[in-house]
């Protein structure tokens, strides 16, 4: 039987072209279709891939599961309840003992009732996704792959030139294909992804592998045998994340560029480059042997140099005509640290299926640009506190955690996590499109309350800058604001 979504609309009679299939563009196929739009998908590979390890979903972007009561019920089963967290130096020294998660929230100053989002298993959340995706009949196309976007701003329409030939067209066309996307020379130039000089290594596989060494499996261990844990890792330059789940073992470390890294699920490397790689972790301390002989437990073609990219924050999203617009990736990419990529990519598109909804079929392109003009300061504060993250996380002051444990965590700050963005585009869209018009700066207008820092106005910055600083050791510069 299929299933209704909770708060369904009318028919917009607006057809929505969404191109990928990632969280960002599954996310606006089921949101766009709450909200009465047509839709069809594009996917350049043969099968929606849902492959990998674990992210962090924070609450505002799972606020929209309630709309869906299957999806909610397979998310909250697939969580992790119970989970615990503990705090390593890369060396191996225990420095914040483990402790429940709500417990470490409090510890932080957070209310542990309302966590600020949880680690999620990225195969089961894609798988869930999908099923959703399939059960509600929605038409998904594989093997197009898109060369390039076009609007027709005389007849309001938009489309896309796949490498066969073949032509698609949409009132407005939903660009979630990633940082490569063709959609940037028609929105703003052709703007190179350039890497970070970054790149992880990853890798999830059965916890069975584990007992080829009883001591790794000893530490590696679930809380009273039964509790799934996080264990962080911070060292000089790096940090590194570990999950221990009953039937999942799962690891990840943050490391410079070797020129084996691709941005791809598929490219796998051999543990010895992994080994080779943490013996050259600067200064005295070197990483923990337990951790090293986790290493050497994973699996063959299991572990993966996942490289990092990014572009600088582009104000222009969309198409001179508004008939295209790019969501997630296409739009911002973020750092793993920041907790934020799965985040936004998903708040990206439930705004973008309310404004499509509030707007029209007669105000597209009214729509589009209001989801623009909310979405580009969160994203690029969003973005800018990722850095921040990461440089809290791999150049750790020990002796400052000591005294304030909250200074291990990352920021997970109230402005990210509390925001609603279906309830927040229906109170305020009628001032956002006012303001818009007016030409009244976003932050300037005063009746629209801010869904970022409070006290932030935006100032352009770009990745040089901030990896100098990085590089130099000087602290990333939010901005004025409250960015906690």
């Amino acid at each position: 039987m299929e299933q209704k979504p909770l708060g369904s609309y009318p028919p917009s009679g607006i057809d929505v072209l969404i191109v990928g299939t990632g969280l960002a563009g599954l996310t606006a196929a089921l949101e766009c279709i709450r909200k009465g739009h047509n839709v069809r998908v594009l996917e350049r590979n043969e099968t929606i891939n849902t492959a990998g390890d674990m992210y962090f979903m924070g609450l505002s972007a799972t606020r929209f599961f309630n709309h869906w009561p299957e999806m909610k019920k397979e998310y909250d089963s697939i969580g992790l309840h119970d989970a615990w967290i503990e705090t390593f130096q890369h060396s191996g020294q225990q420095m914040i003992k483990p402790l429940k998660v709500a417990d470490r929230l409090k510890a932080q100053g957070l209310d542990p009732g309302t966590p600020p989002g949880t680690f999620q298993m990225r195969p089961l959340v894609y798988k869930m996704f999908v099923n959703q995706v399939e059960s509600l009949g929605v038409k998904v196309e594989f093997g197009r792959r898109v060369v390039d976007y076009y609007e027709d701003i005389e007849n309001n329409k938009a489309g896309v030139l796949c490498d066969d030939g073949k032509k698609y067209e949409a009132d407005v066309v939903i660009a979630a294909d990633g940082v490569g996307s063709k959609s940037q020379k028609l929105v703003g130039g052709q703007v190179r992804a350039v890497s970070s000089g970054r790149a992880m290594w990853r890798a999830a596989f059965p916890i069975e592998h584990l007992d080829k060494d009883p001591e790794v499996k000893e530490f590696f261990s679930l809380i009273n045998g039964e509790n799934p844990i996080v264990r962080t890792w911070l060292g000089p330059g790096t940090y590194a994340l570990t999950l221990t789940r009953p039937d999942t073992m799962i690891w990840i470390m943050n490391h410079d560029a070797t020129g084996s890294e691709a941005e791809s699920w598929s490219n796998t490397i051999d543990y010895e480059e992994v080994l080779e790689g943490m013996d050259k972790v600067p200064g005295p301390n070197k990483w923990a042997p337990i951790f090293k002989r986790l290493v050497k437990c994973t699996p063959p073609n299991t572990i993966i140099n996942f490289e990092l990219l990014w572009r600088n924050p582009q104000p222009t999203w969309l198409s001179p005509g508004a008939r295209v617009v790019q969501i997630g990736d296409a739009a911002h990419s973020f750092l793993p640290a920041s907790g934020n990529g799965a985040t936004q990519a998903i708040e990206d598109a439930v705004t973008i299926a309310s404004c499509l909804q509030l707007a029209g079929k007669d105000k597209i392109d009214e729509g589009i640009r209001a989801h623009v003009r909310v979405r580009f300061i969160r994203n690029s504060c969003a973005q800018k506190l990722g850095f921040s993250n990461a440089e809290l996380l791999q150049d750790t002051d020990w002796e400052k955690v000591k005294l304030n444990p909250r200074m291990a965590a990352p920021k997970l700050p109230k402005w990210v996590w509390s925001h609603d963005p279906e309830h927040y585009m229906h109170s305020n869209y009628e001032n956002i499109v006012d303001g818009m018009k007016k030409g009244i700066r976003h932050e300037d207008d005063e009746r629209v309350p801010p869904n970022y820092p409070p006290g932030y106005r935006y100032e352009p910055w770009n990745i040089d800058e901030i990896m100098d600083a990085m590089r130099n050791g000087r602290p990333v510069e939010l901005g004025a604001g409250d960015w906690d």
